[in-house]
């Protein structure tokens, strides 16, 4: 296993105390903003220079009813001004699937997998279409990028994407980035693009993650629903009480929710970004976020940010899960230690050596990520047992740590 010395230590959750233990700052106003935010958070705002900004299906395709041209217009004309002030965005549109199924003349989603995959190959093309006519109006090339999560697991793969992207950037082009669904199996799925917008903003050292949906930001409750729900200005990523203000929201064309949002933000985070829920319909939404304006929901990344080969680690799929006593989730996440089969209590999916596994604690929250030295057959021989049995048991193969700490990313809350 290739190690690091990067280590892995503890810290403080990232849990902001604006209320009374709540670490969430909320407000109640009707207009389209949360209000006025502090200082600090507009001068981080101001000064982010590369943004990922992610656009659902529901604003790119106006419900249904074909590509929302007006729309993709204003947007691209708000991020042309922000490019020539000096910034650099990488925008992650959904909108393919929705677009192809307008185009054939479908008047629902469809269900099955090829039928979604024939769908994304239609509209794809009328979607890059429609973002190339918008910004070449304003002077700005374009480049279609289309990813799945196997460039994400692969490291080679990985690190040609950012290097690409990252060129890109520098190009003064602006990439418009999308799942490529059209060969992906398992990647058609809830909220997929949110967590891609959160991995490429891990992947280019973003300095915001700017999600426009269709709601002001992220409430307390659901707005639709809960007529005394309040609009959260401001919250930390480690924030556990977003987890419960986050609600499903699945809507016919798109598949995403809040509480993906609130996992890519986590994402995000991993790299040091914060991240904006904002409406997108709202005028010059994106240039008056620019300016230090307080839209929408801002989540602080807090913490530190990992370092590029554990966020890769980060967002890898997880091929297995084990539970882990107190004693081992104290010495992850308070000591930066690795992690050893006796502090391991249970063992669930069936992995190779070199996978990606969670590590979770006794009441299911997840801990930490890292990349198993032993396979799942072996591994379910040895958890529970001291140093001396396992080298007993496993003899040439003997590896003193389940997990190493230099291949073990800690949960945002830990970092």
């Amino acid at each position: 296993m290739e190690h690091d010395n990067d280590n892995a230590g503890g810290g403080e959750s990232g849990v902001a105390a604006d209320n009374a233990g709540s670490g969430i700052r909320s407000g109640g106003e009707s207009g389209a903003g949360g209000g006025a935010g502090s200082a600090d958070d507009s001068a981080d705002i101001t000064a982010a220079r590369r943004w990922v900004i992610k656009v659902g299906s529901s604003l790119v395709t106006d419900g249904g009813c074909g590509l929302n041209r007006a729309l993709i217009g204003d947007w691209a004309a708000q991020i042309a001004r922000l490019m020539r002030a000096g910034g650099q965005v990488a925008l992650v549109s959904s909108g393919s699937i929705a677009e192809g199924v307008s185009r054939l003349g479908w008047r629902e989603r469809p269900q099955t997998l090829h039928a979604l995959q024939a769908a994304a190959a239609v509209g794809q093309m009328g979607l890059m279409q429609g973002y190339r006519e918008a910004f070449a109006g304003h002077g700005v090339n374009t480049a279609q990028v289309l990813l799945t999560h196997e460039d994400f697991r692969d490291r080679q793969r990985y690190l040609n994407a950012r290097a690409t992207l990252t060129t890109l950037l520098e190009l003064g082009v602006a990439p418009v980035i999308n799942e490529n669904d059209t060969v992906s199996t398992d990647e058609i799925q809830l909220g997929d693009n949110d967590t891609l917008a959160a991995q490429v903003a891990n992947l280019v050292d973003a300095d915001l993650l700017l999600m426009l949906t269709n709601q002001r930001g992220l409430f307390t409750g659901d707005p639709n629903r809960d007529g005394g729900a309040e609009l959260i200005r401001r919250a930390r990523s480690g924030d556990a009480l977003l987890d419960k203000a986050a609600g499903p929201s699945i809507g016919e064309l798109g598949r995403g929710g809040m509480i993906t949002k609130v996992a890519a933000a986590r994402c995000a985070a991993q790299s040091g970004a914060s991240t904006i829920i904002a409406p997108g319909h709202e005028a010059d939404v994106i240039g008056r976020i620019a300016a230090g304006e307080a839209l929408g929901t801002l989540i602080q990344a807090g913490g530190r940010p990992l370092a590029l080969r554990k966020r890769w680690i980060a967002n890898l799929k997880p091929r297995g899960a084990l539970t882990l006593d107190d004693g081992a989730c104290r010495a992850l996440c308070d000591l930066g230690k690795s992690l050893l089969p006796v502090g391991v209590a249970a063992l669930d999916g069936d992995f190779r050596r070199g996978d990606m596994v969670v590590c979770r604690s006794a009441s299911g929250d997840a801990v930490a990520r890292g990349l198993a030295n032993y396979a799942a057959d072996e591994a379910r021989l040895i958890i529970g047992k001291s140093g001396g049995e396992v080298k007993a048991i496993m003899g040439a193969r003997y590896e003193e740590e389940l997990i190493h700490r230099d291949n073990l990313a800690l949960d945002a809350r830990f970092n």
